[in-house]
């Protein structure tokens, strides 16, 4: 996508792992840059000139008061702004280096590419735990043999710190495990799709502590072979489980922008703005 501004318009659409039931093939992970996104919601402006460098294997953690465009900016990485009606945006999205709004790229290549997961755990209620695990090869259209599915079910619930606590009963609904399972199940249906980045939108804020060290642990485990960006309110969140930070910032009804970003020791310890200061040191927001 060139940098202009394009119509969007609706498209159909841990405890501690087990062994890895076989050496997981996936692909390796790619980094995502961000370069001047901006972004609207019919007249309104919500992001001003994003620029962002998201490394390959590192986990990126986005800070910020409510309203200044953290989760826009995070759709907007796999292609999920362009679903609500009269949302625009222009700037440049990479995935090493190509451009997942070109004319070519099909959508569900990018969402393939960029998996996501949400702020409250959505599993399908419907479905057992491992055809939640495999219902986005459908959405997707990845096809997989029969004969592999349990491997995948597997491979992807152990990958989640899920496996050995659900192994049991994967034929139970989905939606009879407790929130933090639940949460994890979300994030095994998004690795059995082999992203090679994955979008989290505040994936621990509608979960107990216990839970949430879990999911922490979960992320710091894939971390090792995913690109994560995460968007977070609790900044000993961010300290605990990001390697760099970007603040973003909204002020007076301005448009939302990058503050400062950098290594996460850095923008903790020392960061350049006093804004950036003041935010982690919870003096506002």
């Amino acid at each position: 996508m060139s940098a202009q501004q394009i119509d969007a318009t609706p498209q159909p659409l841990a405890p501690t792992p087990g062994p890895t039931p076989g050496p997981v093939d996936v692909p390796a992970t790619a980094g995502l840059k961000a370069e001047r996104v901006s972004a609207w919601f019919g007249q309104r402006k919500v992001l001003d000139r994003v620029s962002l460098d998201m490394p390959a294997g590192q986990v990126t953690a986005l800070i910020g008061p409510s309203g200044c465009g953290k989760s826009t900016f995070l759709r907007i990485l796999n292609r999920m702004h362009e679903l609500v009606p009269g949302a625009q945006l222009a700037g440049e999205v990479r995935l090493d280096g190509d451009d997942i709004y070109a004319p070519q790229r099909r959508l569900t290549d990018a969402r393939k590419a960029i998996g996501m997961v949400f702020q409250k755990p959505n599993p399908f209620p419907a479905m057992s735990i491992q055809d939640n695990v495999l219902a986005g090869l459908k959405i997707t259209g990845t096809k997989i043999a029969k004969s592999e599915r349990d491997a995948l079910t597997e491979e992807s619930l152990t990958r989640a710190g899920l496996w050995l606590e659900v192994k049991d009963r994967l034929r139970q609904p989905g939606s009879a495990l407790s929130g933090g399972q639940q949460q994890r199940l979300c994030i095994a249906r998004s690795l059995a799709v082999r992203p090679r980045v994955l979008l989290m939108d505040e994936p621990c804020s509608a979960l107990d502590p216990t839970s949430t060290r879990v999911v922490e642990e979960t992320i710091t485990q894939i971390a090792q072979d995913v690109t994560i960006v995460i968007v977070t309110h609790n900044m000993q969140q961010a300290q605990r489980v990001s390697d760099q930070c970007a603040f973003f910032l909204a002020a007076h009804g301005t448009p939302g922008v990058i503050v400062e970003h950098g290594p996460t020791d850095v923008i903790f310890d020392s960061p350049q703005d006093q804004r950036t200061s003041d935010y982690v040191n919870g003096r506002f927001g």
